[in-house]
């Protein structure tokens, strides 16, 4: 079978996160140690689409790793509202592929004269945000042809990986970064797990993950939607069960993005619930539970991109141009 854009740009993210994290090292040194020096309160994560799902992965990873409360931006208090929010002594980070939608560029001014710290995270370094942003950390994720980002996604989880790691001098993390390409190539080499039939008729799904995985069923669902026309919503684990859970009984289907970290037993527990309840259950998991628990969202997450590629025409669906798409969206 012919492979589609989105699944060869898929397969490039090792070799672009590999040099990714050796071009961007002593930047990342040189923000960390900015880092330490300001001590943020909190973290604004400005973004939208698979930017802003990036910024959810963000926030579950700078809480955990630096302890600073973390929250996502809403870009039209700026663009829409023209309202100036307070955020002295803050790190703002702003995480775009092309640097160039209105509202984007007008909340990252919009912080930078508050007087936060700003740091951007950008694929296209022609941006405009160059010149509004304290310090802007590419994510040398090359020409991204397919409209579905994939590769330039997992790049930005990746820098968002460095950033913290370098912030709060955690050691283990760097040499984990070390290992990442490996694990995503031995993903990439590893059997398809959402396949085209396991899901065969599904016209609507759940996501679950929990936590750091949580944070990327966001993308996945996203991805569904846009290359498979499959009406996917993303949940915690734990959250679904405050009510949504009784959707199962009437035959739903649930993509279980299964990540070996901290959360593992409490999301599993919750996924054997939807099972017993009747969910029909498709499982997302890592094939190396060795793995740094840090990287491993990113890892299932390779894997889940060649598989909706794959869905996608199976379905009769161009994935790398989903109608109604366009590669960059600009909104006010």
């Amino acid at each position: 079978m012919t492979q589609s854009i989105m699944e060869k740009e898929a397969k490039q993210a090792p070799s672009v996160i590999e040099g990714q994290l050796s071009a961007n090292k002593a930047l990342a040194e040189k923000i960390g140690s900015k880092l330490r020096e300001i001590d943020p309160k909190m973290v604004m994560i400005i973004g939208r689409g698979s930017s802003d799902h990036a910024g959810v992965f963000g926030k579950y990873l700078i809480e955990i790793e630096a302890g600073v409360p973390t929250f996502a931006a809403a870009p039209s208090v700026s663009s829409v509202y023209g309202k100036q929010l307070k955020l002295a002594n803050a790190l703002v980070i702003v995480i775009s592929q092309s640097g160039r939608s209105p509202d984007i560029i007008a909340q990252a001014e919009m912080a930078k004269k508050a007087g936060a710290y700003c740091v951007a995270l950008v694929n296209d370094e022609s941006s405009p945000l160059k010149d509004i942003v304290d310090e802007l950390l590419p994510l040398k994720a090359g020409a991204e042809i397919s409209v579905a980002a994939t590769k330039s996604y997992l790049a930005t989880l990746s820098a968002l990986l460095q950033l913290t790691a370098y912030w709060t001098e955690n050691q283990g993390l760097i040499d984990a970064l070390a290992t990442l390409p490996g694990a995503l190539e031995t993903m990439i080499q590893s059997d398809a797990q959402l396949t085209p039939e396991s899901i065969d008729g599904v016209k609507n799904m759940v996501v679950l993950g929990r936590g750091l995985g949580y944070a990327v069923t966001k993308e996945m669902a996203l991805k569904l939607k846009e290359v498979s026309s499959i009406h996917a919503e993303a949940f915690s684990s734990a959250e679904f069960l405050h009510g949504p859970v009784t959707l199962v009984e009437q035959g739903l289907a649930i993509l279980n993005c299964a990540v070996n970290d901290e959360s593992a037993k409490s999301h599993q527990d919750q996924i054997d619930e939807v099972g017993q309840r009747g969910a029909d259950l498709v499982h997302l998991r890592q094939t190396d539970n060795s793995i740094h628990p840090r990287i491993a969202p990113l890892v299932v997450l390779q894997r889940f991109y060649l598989d909706v590629a794959k869905v996608a025409v199976t379905r009769g669906f161009n994935p790398d141009e989903p109608k109604g798409l366009k590669k960059v969206t600009r909104t006010l």
